[in-house]
């Protein structure tokens, strides 16, 4: 798998914040789904920008899958191998 340097160059983007549970558990699960299905992701702190952190604050996890929300609070896993075989 390469990490993009900026989200949009990513299949998966997931926002999260520093000393979320959620976001440790989701994290996890997409790295181990982009791992199978070789797809790019990467993980965004919404804290390092006023603009996300205002629109995700009370969301977070967040992902999204080719620009298109996908998911929040909790990934499934089979519902993201699904969203990446169809895109």
């Amino acid at each position: 798998m390469t990490v993009p340097a900026h989200a949009d160059d990513a299949r998966v983007v997931l926002y999260t914040r520093e000393g979320c549970h959620l976001c440790e558990a989701a994290e996890h699960i997409v790295a181990e789904v982009v791992a199978a299905t070789g797809d790019d992701w990467v993980r965004v702190d919404i804290d390092t920008d006023p603009q996300l952190r205002e629109r995700f604050s009370e969301q977070v996890p967040v992902t999204f899958v080719d620009g298109r929300q996908h998911d929040f609070w909790r990934v499934d896993p089979a519902r993201l191998r699904a969203a990446l075989e169809r895109g």
